[in-house]
């Protein structure tokens, strides 16, 4: 097929590699502007444009896409079969969905219609979800209600966190879009509209989802951890400064314990969570400070059992 590809970051990368390697042509990459990142704040080139110069194919990076009749015309001149949308981080226009015959089509991070939005990686692992995926789907006008196409299945494992899982699904996202776009042009997928009563949702993060609430349970808190790295994280207070948990688990054992308080059990830092349970906190980061473990943070702050983090 001949297909414009819209995408900016490194989980749209695979997905592009994916579809010139399966031999479509691809005259046109659509990717966010450039912009400053990193310490030292340089301009550094989108990773999806990185690849498409490497390969020799045009790139154009508008800063808005709606209302752009320049945009509008070459778009219109190329003629696409279809336009990949994977990970580009723009709302796509009416015209350009009535504009290619086979759509625009999404390769979205989440078995829909559960996880509709901006972070489905990070609220499904955040959600203590065991099992995750991609689905390509027609985009319309609706946030992430398109008709579905065909789906993929991962394993979320108990050691994952979003970042382990994000490139294994990267990877896979490429693999679905090739499928479904030779299926749409031999004729073995068709649309399938979602059901919206099973819908959720997965907002955009925000720095407050990572503040600690040790009403919910350990398990809670846990996947959250998990879900919410590499930002916002997990965090709470201690003797009146920020402090990141950057690793825990949860405890088998049951707390009585007010939600909240410390308790040393044999050189193990625990935090009484809500319902009774208890999670095991094994790497700390003070404010100001590095990483350390819970055993160097026991023999540097001398917590004692009945402090409360969080105040």
């Amino acid at each position: 097929m001949r297909i414009v590809f819209c995408g900016t970051p490194q989980f749209a990368v695979p997905s592009l590699r994916a579809l010139l390697d399966a031999g479509h042509e691809i005259p046109l990459v659509v990717s966010q502007p450039d912009r400053p990142s990193g310490r030292g704040m340089q301009v550094a080139s989108t990773p999806v444009k990185q690849l498409a110069l490497e390969r020799g194919i045009q790139v154009t990076q508008p800063e808005k896409i709606k209302n752009n009749p320049q945009f509008r015309t070459s778009l219109e001149q190329i003629a696409p079969d279809a336009i990949v949308v994977v990970a580009y981080g723009r709302i796509i226009p009416q015209w350009m969905i009535d504009l290619p015959r086979f759509g625009n089509i999404n390769g979205h991070a989440s078995l829909l219609p559960k996880y509709r939005g901006a972070a489905p990686i990070q609220w499904a692992v955040a959600m203590g979800e065991t099992v995750t995926g991609v689905t390509s789907m027609r985009i319309d006008a609706g946030l992430d209600t398109g008709d579905m196409l065909l789906k993929g299945e991962i394993s979320i494992l108990p050691e994952d966190t979003a970042e382990t899982l994000l490139p294994r699904l990267a990877q896979l996202t490429g693999k679905i879009l090739v499928e479904t776009l030779q299926g749409l042009e031999g004729g073995s997928v068709h649309p399938v509209k979602q059901d919206d009563s099973q819908a959720t949702l997965a907002p955009i993060l925000k720095k407050e989802d990572g503040q600690m609430d040790f009403q919910r349970t350990a398990t809670d808190l846990w996947n959250r951890l998990r879900g919410f790295q590499p930002w916002p994280g997990a965090f709470t207070s201690y003797r009146g400064k920020k402090l990141t948990v950057t690793s825990a688990q949860p405890s088998e054992q049951t707390n009585v314990l007010a939600p909240g308080t410390l308790s040393i059990e044999m050189g193990r830092l625990l935090i009484s969570c809500g319902q009774h349970t208890a999670l095991e906190l094994l790497e700390l980061q003070p404010e100001g400070k590095k990483r350390m473990t819970a055993r160097d943070f026991l023999n540097g702050y001398r917590p004692q059992s009945g402090e409360v983090l969080g105040q």
